[in-house]
């Protein structure tokens, strides 16, 4: 029985394999697509960014801290890239010595305890304290003003995630229109009164007093809007957020996003509500 060369044949075809699939990356990047784990978010608003459903959470609360402290766009961009730079958007428990959370704060330089910094709407508020306090951020390229901020050892880091950040925060500030899609699978993580108190919760956490009025039912809750933008806002907030709360749909538009397909479609008008409100309905 020849092993040798038959294991000499199989190796040497792997190998060409390997070549192959190394030259088709080389020549066209994304050819070739890994599988992400876990719920899937795209956020299309003149570019397209994915995301799994715990970065696109905490991408929407960065920008309702941005959007309540009165922040300009720009902050909220400056703030989105110096997230993905620090923890690719998620909530870690360490890094870098005492670096926690989502930018990376160190309790030890003065950004707070190890709780309060890895509370992500306490981290965002510190960040763009910061920034403001930077004089003449705005007309610095994003990764000048995050690096005023951060003091990292690799001061041009934030630059590359700056077109992610602005397509991010163009959707989350309300300058597109059912530009923020999740597909959430599985059972809902709560359902009826719980998931509805959830949302309201949550939307008075990150917004404060910029939310409009709101109220939650059994079913869902609805947020009074006076105009497009804030409409857009609480919605692709309500979007991002529905992997950990048990919501179904949002309503606001004309467009309904339902959570199983995750596409917002054109919905008729007597279903659609009108557009002083953003509907949200959760697992019954």
């Amino acid at each position: 029985m020849r092993v040798k060369p038959v294991v000499g044949v199989l190796a040497s075809l792997v190998l060409i394999a390997v070549v192959s699939v190394i030259v088709v990356l080389h020549q066209n990047p994304g050819a070739i697509k890994l599988p992400r784990i876990g719920p899937e978010c795209t956020v299309r608003a003149d570019g397209e960014v994915t995301l799994d459903s715990v970065q696109m959470a905490n991408a929407a609360t960065i920008a309702a801290v941005g959007i309540r402290r009165e922040m300009p766009e720009q902050a909220v961009v400056v703030a989105l890239a110096t997230a993905l730079q620090e923890s690719k958007l998620e909530n870690l428990d360490d890094g870098d010595r005492d670096s926690v959370g989502l930018f990376q704060q160190r309790p030890s330089q003065g950004w707070g305890t190890f709780e309060q910094i890895k509370n992500p709407r306490y981290a965002a508020g510190k960040f763009y304290t910061a920034l403001k306090k930077v004089k003449g951020w705005e007309d610095m390229r994003v990764t000048d003003a995050a690096q005023k901020v951060q003091r990292s050892a690799y001061p041009n880091a934030y630059e590359k995630w700056a077109d992610e950040s602005r397509v991010l925060a163009r959707a989350l500030i309300g300058r597109a229109t059912g530009a923020v899609a999740c597909t959430v699978s599985g059972a809902p993580v709560l359902r009826g009164a719980a998931a509805a108190a959830a949302l309201l919760e949550g939307l008075k956490l990150d917004w404060g007093k910029k939310l409009d009025a709101a109220s939650a039912e059994a079913a869902g809750l609805t947020v009074s809007v006076s105009n497009a933008s804030s409409g857009w806002r609480y919605a692709h907030w309500l979007v991002s957020h529905a992997s950990a709360t048990g919501l179904e749909r949002v309503r606001f538009g004309g467009q309904e996003w339902h959570a199983p397909d995750g596409k917002w479609q054109q919905v008729t008008t007597a279903s659609a509500g009108d557009d002083g409100r953003v509907v949200a309905e959760v697992f019954s």
